[in-house]
């Protein structure tokens, strides 16, 4: 049978970053930023980001919280991208960000306060233009790809600073059009965005590996024409560079990049889910030796940098800051229930005025 002749047009490369291994050794000359100062710093967030989800879990089962997303295991990946982003920069978050949000500066009682259903929780003091978390898997992508496309009008027409926007979600999230028409916009229009995909092996009771075929989910960066990287989610410091490296490039003009934090996700879905009903126990134990804070505290105690006076230090210090944040919590009055209905329309729909009454307690 007659095999016609093919030539090649293009071919592609997919790297990989890391700088601490699982054994907490170094791999690679460590970038300027990692400091002692710094790297403990991050040890500290991410440790303070694993107390608000244990807290969080413990305030659900007990009433105090709606359904819970927690980020075990996976710390380092928000932690690393909020430190690598700067004040002026803005965020649309998945739902799994305590250690991003945390570095943004949002409060912990805010991050309850968001699980509490109160809605005021998002309107941020502190990282005013960060977009709400959002719960539909991937539409905040396109948000981002919306956000990154004003933020360069403005530079362009009004002058204003560059500016760029970080947009995070999970591996779940690659499988959805939302994921794939936001970076083939970005790319065509050479956008000031990063997306942050935390591949944590599951979107929800579905493995990685039945979501497709790709070898990795960085290379899904190269449809759309634009930088796809695939970093050790569980380094910290890897994360943090490849994401400054990202920003850099899209404040210059660079376009957009795509980057793919490998993790596991140590806990439930939710507090909604029961994964041993799908995670089997070996991979399990696997994963926990992999893990972020035991990975980066190995390296701080082989450097001579940390020890057990430093930890039971710091445990009692993060102790204080999450008590003081849940009194926060439970002691902020409850908004009005007809809240629900203030932000969704700029007049409200007469459907709607009779429900709306009576949350009022009128007619």
């Amino acid at each position: 049978m007659h095999k016609p002749r093919m030539q090649p047009l293009a071919s592609f490369d997919i790297a990989s970053l890391q700088y601490l291994d699982e054994r907490g050794q170094t791999t690679q000359t460590l970038p300027d930023f990692a400091t002692p100062d710094s790297l403990i710093a991050h040890y500290r967030q991410m440790s303070l980001a694993r107390m608000v989800d244990g807290r969080a879990v413990k305030m659900q089962r007990t009433g105090q919280l709606g359904t819970y997303p927690s980020s075990l295991g996976q710390e380092a990946i928000g932690v690393g991208v909020g430190a690598a982003m700067g004040e002026e920069d803005v965020y649309c978050p998945n739902y799994r960000e305590t250690g991003a949000l945390l570095e943004r500066g949002v409060a912990i009682e805010e991050i309850y306060a968001i699980w509490g259903g109160d809605e005021r929780g998002q309107n941020f003091r502190h990282a005013r233009e960060d977009l709400p978390l959002s719960v539909p898997i991937a539409t905040q992508i396109l948000h981002g790809a919306g956000v990154a496309f004003a933020l360069k009008y403005k530079n362009a027409h009004l002058n204003e600073p560059a500016r760029v926007a970080v947009a995070s979600g999970g591996d779940g999230a690659t499988s959805r059009g939302d994921f794939y028409e936001a970076i083939n916009l970005a790319g065509d229009w050479k956008l000031p965005l990063v997306v942050v995909i935390n591949n944590n092996q599951w979107a929800i009771s579905l493995p990685r590996s039945e979501q497709t075929a790709c070898k990795t989910l960085a290379q899904k960066a190269i449809a759309a024409g634009i930088p796809g990287l695939q970093v050790d989610g569980n380094d910290v410091i890897a994360v943090r560079q490849a994401v400054s490296d990202a920003v850099v490039l899209a404040r210059n003009g660079g376009g957009p990049s795509l980057i793919e934090a490998v993790s596991y996700r140590l806990c439930d879905h939710t507090t909604a889910d029961d994964a041993s009903r799908y995670q089997s126990e070996e991979t399990l134990r696997a994963a926990w030796s992999r893990e972020p804070l035991v990975r980066l505290r190995t390296y701080l105690d082989g450097a001579g940098l940390w020890g057990d006076n430093q930890e039971e230090e710091l445990q009692r210090e993060l102790t204080q800051i999450l008590e003081q944040g849940v009194r926060n919590y439970r002691e902020t009055p409850r908004d009005a229930a007809t809240a629900m209905f203030d932000h969704l329309y700029a007049t409200l729909p007469e459907a709607f005025l009779e429900q709306y009454q009576q949350l009022q307690g009128g007619d």
